[in-house]
This record gives C-alpha cells, sequence and structure tokens, in this order.
C-alpha cells in the first residue's frame, strides 16, 4: 500500500480482505491490482470531499498524462460495477483525459465502513480545506462515538488540533464558503470563532479574504473589537495633523544629523524607519554618529 495514503488508513484497509474479481491482475504487496473498466467506476456518492480545486485537477491531470495513474485506488464491489473508496481526483483526472482504464485494489467493504475509510483518507490529504476536514472530524466521532482523544490518534494528529479545527464548524455558513473556496485560510476562520455577531464576523471575513489581511492583522482587529478599551486611541483630525507635522520634523533632523536619505513607512501608532548608507564608509560614518549619540 502506498505511503501516500497514510499510516491510519493503511493499517484499517490492511485489515480488510481483498474482493476477488474475475479478471487478470498482477500482485504489488500481496495484493491484487486490477485494471478496471473506467465506466464501471463510479464515485461514492457520500463522499465527503465536494470541493476539488480546478488548478489543481488540471495538475494531476497533465502528471497522470505522463506518469499514468501510480497509485492504485480503492474500490468496492457494488452489482455489476464498483464504487470508488480512496481515490476520486485521480479517477476524475483520468476519465477528463480519456483514460479507459484504472489500477485499482478491490475491497469487501460495506457501506458503514467505506463511509469511515473516505473520511480518513479525506483527513490524510494536504489539500483538504478546513470546514471539509472539520465535517469530516465531527462525522467520524459521530459515526464511532470516538472523543477527541480517540480521533487524534486514529488520524495522527494531536488532539488540539482536532479541537481548534472542530471550532470552526460554529461559524457562520456564508464564512464557511469563503474557507471552502480557498478565499480564507484556516488561520483567517480560525481567528473569527470569537466573533459572535454573524454581521461582524462576515464582515471581517470579507475583508480578510483573498489574501487582503493577514491572520496577523485580522487577529488584532478581532481583539480590538472584542476589548475595544484596548484599541488604540483615534486622533481627531486636529491631533493628527498635528502629530504628522512633528513626525515631519522628527524625520528631517534625521536626514539632517545622517546626512543621507531617511523614509518613516507607517503612523503615528506604528511603522518603520528606513535610513540609507550607499557604501562602506558611509554605513561605518553612520555608525560613528550613533556611537556618539549614545
Amino acid at each position: 500500500m502506498s505511503r501516500r495514503i497514510g499510516k491510519g488508513l493503511s493499517e484499517l484497509l490492511a485489515n480488510i480482505e481483498d474482493e476477488r474479481v474475475q479478471m487478470p491482475s498482477e500482485f504489488a504487496d500481496g495484493e491484487a491490482i486490477y485494471q478496471i473498466d473506467i465506466e464501471k467506476v463510479a464515485p461514492n456518492p457520500d463522499q465527503p470531499r465536494k470541493y476539488f480545486n480546478e488548478n489543481a485537477q488540471k495538475e494531476l491531470e497533465e502528471s497522470i498524462k505522463v506518469h499514468g495513474v501510480l497509485q492504485p485506488l480503492i474500490l468496492a464491489k457494488r452489482g455489476d460495477g464498483f464504487v470508488i473508496v480512496a481515490g476520486e481526483r485521480r479517477y476524475r483526472a483520468a476519465k477528463a483525459i480519456g483514460m479507459s482504464s484504472l489500477p485499482a485494489i478491490v475491497k469487501q467493504i460495506d457501506d458503514s465502513l467505506m463511509r469511515e475509510i473516505s473520511l480518513i483518507e479525506n483527513l490524510q490529504r494536504e489539500d483538504l480545506n478546513a470546514i471539509e476536514e472539520a465535517e469530516a472530524i465531527e462525522e467520524l466521532m459521530r459515526m464511532n462515538g470516538y472523543t477527541q482523544e480517540k480521533l487524534a490518534q486514529r488520524i495522527g494528529k494531536a488532539r488540539s488540533s482536532v479541537a481548534n479545527t472542530l471550532r470552526l464548524l460554529a461559524l457562520d455558513d456564508e464564512v464557511k464558503s469563503l474557507v471552502r473556496q480557498n478565499r480564507l485560510s484556516a488561520g483567517h476562520a480560525r481567528a473569527l470563532v470569537p466573533v459572535q455577531d454573524r454581521e461582524t464576523q462576515i464582515d471581517f471575513a470579507y475583508r480578510a479574504a483573498d489574501g487582503e489581511m493577514s491572520v496577523r492583522e485580522l487577529e488584532q482587529k478581532v481583539r480590538f473589537y472584542l476589548n475595544p478599551d484596548k484599541a488604540p486611541k483615534k486622533l481627531t483630525p486636529g491631533e493628527r495633523e498635528r502629530l504628522s507635522g512633528e513626525m515631519r520634523a522628527f524625520v528631517d533632523d534625521m536626514k539632517r544629523i545622517f546626512a543621507t536619505k531617511v523614509k518613516l513607512v507607517g503612523n503615528e501608532s506604528k511603522g518603520r524607519i528606513y535610513i540609507d548608507y550607499f557604501s562602506r564608509d558611509d554605513l561605518e560614518r553612520i555608525y560613528e554618529l550613533i556611537a556618539k549619540l549614545k
């Protein structure tokens, strides 16, 4: 079994008996690998993964064109056909480029176990979005009566990671939709969990979507929203004009003292000061000035 499936899933599948199919096969690691007619294969209607990134799918299609399907799908026999237990992305990509058959291992799996395997396989994918992950975790816990700690052991994650992921299910549906579309990262989503007011939560989400705000910036906005007394005091126009004048004078003084370009980026609350030097001698001159000021 390929290591890419993940340790938990490999161990689970290893304990499930293979289905013997009446067709030629080859053997790898003691398992029969069949070439299955792609028209006899159908996606699992209960597949927990609902969103498939188009760019990632295109990349997979190009890879399969060159290398073929390197990792066999896991299928379950249903009537005259087969249902995908693990490997729907590979199936979609192979079908899109016109392949007629797929390598597959066929297992004796009932519908309940198929659901659990599909959930675990998805949880062990790196590109699963945070909401799909949270929903899969919640369903696995419900199906099997797992505690957070037991499930964390089952899927190879820290219990704190499981707990933090489950908290995302409390977000508004509109915010969860942004996460599903990969417009909002898991870090952004976690920052929004403490915001109980629906309209405020959605407003923050859209302002942070598509990389318009870093996770740290969003966390700060949420912190000030929840603790208004800790937010920086808003200046009146008169105060802002006075401080801006003082800051310009401050920069001018630095230019005069260091005899070089000085640039200030930011505002009255925070920012950066850049002091330019144009040669090693220039740097040593500035260093000596600072040493004297000390």
